[in-house]
């Protein structure tokens, strides 16, 4: 790493491989583990700066691909950067594009130099190298940039899987060679689908190129939780222990704490965001719909172990009331209560690790969510 960067374990667990670190960037310190809201077009849904804040939202994503389209990376940069143009003055980290090559793949073509996509916006060609992910991650001025790689379904043929895997370890090697901004770390990613010997490969390929940090890409993408237990088995022992590891796109909180087992540091999904939008909330004795008219009288707080603002301020009955009358704030406070949720959920994480017990509270966790 450079010296605007460095990462440190303070404590690991002896149950298991989890560990609590600290990750230092230009722009502040994050304690791992933990989760980033993803604000895939530089916002957050719903959600300002000051409120993640205050929810203890230590590092945010946001995504090269979409951004490159709308508003453009040069404009961003005319601005001031990213962290300006969004008001955000913590971490970002921002994704390749990769995801999309996965996401998009009706709109896509993709050979060993480039991939090509279709706008979703208005139907031009863009055009995506490893080198211009990384020239546009450098204008957006994040913290923490990613290789770009080829992310696959987890059905696709081992054939294609190796070329995947090939293709992603020498875009790696593209991005390394591409990247001058020593304000910024730039992170790769291991493919290989749910086969422990591609993935194994991806992983040496990539250490090989010795970058500040890595990420396990291509999960969450339709196979069943085991197998992507079981691959975290195969890959975390395989990345360096004194870099941070980053599992992109996972987010069930079942996933997230069975990941911190197994050595995992950083996270980002849009579930609770997402599932806030659609009047689904997070909460220590497991999921509530607030839509649901036994919620109708109901004058509790959502969580009455929880102290973000929306739980200490409305009720499940007020928050039903939203979404029945489509009142936006609905959408914008589960979103809130969610990311507090998941913010508690890896802090508490963190604190279980400094004190010994965190396959306790891990197990412990894991029973409240199948209760």
């Amino acid at each position: 790493m450079s010296v605007l960067f460095s990462f440190q374990i303070d404590a690991a667990d002896d149950a298991t491989h989890a560990r609590a670190g600290r990750l230092a960037t230009p722009h502040g310190e994050v304690l791992t583990p933990c989760f980033m809201p993803v604000a895939t077009q530089a916002a957050v849904k719903g959600l300002t700066p000051d409120q993640l804040r205050a929810i203890g939202s230590q590092m945010v994503l946001c995504n090269t691909y979409h951004l490159a389209l709308r508003p453009g990376a040069e404009l961003v940069a005319q601005l001031g950067g990213l962290h300006r143009f969004m008001g955000w003055g913590g971490p970002i980290l921002t994704d390749s594009g990769g995801f999309q090559i996965y996401s998009l793949a009706h709109r896509t073509k993709i050979d060993d130099h480039r991939v090509v996509f279709r706008s979703h916006v208005d139907g031009n060609l863009f055009e995506l190298t490893p080198e211009d992910a990384v020239r546009i991650q450098e204008q957006l001025g994040a913290d923490v940039a990613m290789c770009l790689d080829e992310c696959l379904p987890h059905d696709t043929p081992r054939e294609r899987l190796e070329t995947a895997v090939r293709r992603t370890i020498a875009w790696a090697a593209r991005c390394r060679d591409a990247h001058r901004l020593g304000s910024q770390a730039l992170f790769g990613i291991v493919q290989g689908g749910t086969d422990p010997d591609l993935r194994v490969r991806c992983a040496e390929g990539l250490i090989r190129l010795d970058l500040p940090g890595y990420a396990v890409g291509g999960l969450s993408v339709g196979e069943q939780s085991e197998s992507m237990y079981a691959t975290l088995d195969v890959v975390a022992p395989c990345l360096p222990a004194d870099r941070p590891r980053y599992l992109m796109g996972v987010g069930r909180p079942q996933d997230l704490l069975e990941a911190i087992a197994r050595g995992i540091d950083l996270f980002d999904c849009v579930l609770p965001t997402r599932n806030g939008r659609n009047a689904s909330a997070f909460t220590s004795a497991g999921s509530l719909r607030l839509r649901n008219q036994r919620f109708e009288r109901d004058d509790r707080p959502l969580d009455p172990v929880c102290s973000c603002p929306v739980c200490r301020g409305y009720s499940r009955a007020y928050l039903r009331h939203l979404f029945q009358t489509n009142e936006m704030l609905g959408p914008i406070l589960l979103s809130l209560h969610n990311l507090a949720y998941y913010h508690g959920l890896t802090r508490g994480a963190r604190e279980a690790i400094e004190r010994g017990c965190f396959d306790r509270y891990r197990r412990d966790r894991l029973a409240q969510l199948e209760a």
